[in-house]
């Protein structure tokens, strides 16, 4: 089998410590760019262009790959205009299908694909526990976008392609993401819970991810999984945490809804919407978290 991985997205949060962690293990990393700009040609690293809205690839990417570790996406922390919404789902769907096409054509070698889904896929509940096997019929726009991009994942299975969905939550990082947004206001003095406070919020440390997906990968896992720690928390209990670990006082009251809604329009769903999500699932599998409690995340990352 060969070493080398073909990742999209690898530029962004969780792609730059994804792609680190295969050259430590030994991978030559093949990634794919819409930005020439990022294009790097070293022994091990190597970077392609590619447009998934033109349709556009370089197909020598391919070369000498049989695993494909899919996170391409525009971001959804972004405001949620009507074209910016409609690039949200394109650029999820249209990346797998360009990837899908190239394999089918050319046909690649490839044995296994693992892509990156979100828990958005599970309803707004403060009392639903989320198991990977939820069938739900909300259609609100997350849970649109999600369903699209995991019926775009199993069209690979009739190339005989296997599959993998690893449904991401609220990935903590030093620098990006959430957690810096969320610890910049505590440590001004001027943070505060979101909402009412009571959402459930499913989180995970980025370097469990990280191993998660190398996990996946190893063991060449098939199937739908969350990929959350074991212990979510909420909202206000998340900031709470935040602010001790930094030791910083909370003095202003929690952020009303209508001001959420007023300020970051549909997207204050990202803030607001509560999911309690299980990760037994890959637990049972054999996978060990090093991060199971936020505030162990939290001291380690702040």
């Amino acid at each position: 089998m060969s070493n080398t991985v073909l990742i999209t997205g690898a530029t962004g949060l969780v792609g730059k410590a994804l792609a680190k962690k295969c050259l430590q293990n030994g991978f030559n990393v093949h990634y794919l760019t819409t930005r020439k700009s990022k294009i790097k040609l070293q022994e091990n690293y190597k970077g392609f262009y590619w447009n998934p809205q033109l349709e556009i690839i370089d197909i020598s990417c391919f070369e000498g790959v049989n695993i494909i570790i899919n996170l391409a996406g525009s971001s959804i922390a972004q405001r949620w205009t009507k074209a910016y919404k409609s690039l949200i789902l394109s650029s999820r769907k249209k990346a797998l299908e360009l990837l899908h096409l190239s394999i089918e054509t050319h046909d690649f070698p490839v044995k296994h694909i693992i892509s990156a889904s979100a828990i958005g896929i599970y309803p707004d509940s403060k009392t639903r526990y989320y198991e990977e096997d939820f069938q739900g019929t909300d259609i609100s726009f997350l849970r649109t976008v999600v369903r699209s991009w995991e019926g775009a994942l199993k069209a690979f299975n009739a190339l005989g392609v296997k599959t993998t969905a690893l449904r991401i939550g609220i990935v903590l990082d030093k620098h990006e993401g959430a957690l810096p947004k969320i610890s910049g206001p505590i440590k001004g003095y001027i943070g505060s819970a979101l909402g009412s406070g009571d959402q459930w919020q499913s989180w995970i440390h980025i370097d469990d991810l990280v191993r998660m997906f190398m996990f996946v990968l190893d063991s060449s896992l098939e199937g739908i999984f969350n990929a959350v720690a074991p212990n979510p928390v909420q909202q206000k209990d998340f900031v709470k945490s935040v602010a001790n670990v930094l030791k910083r006082p909370i003095f202003f009251p929690k952020v009303p809804e209508f001001i959420l809604n007023f300020a970051l329009g549909e997207m204050s769903a990202i803030a607001l919407e509560s999911q309690r999500v299980s990760a037994q699932k890959i637990q049972d599998l054999g996978f060990e978290y090093d991060f199971h409690e936020l505030d162990a995340a939290l001291r380690d990352l702040l």
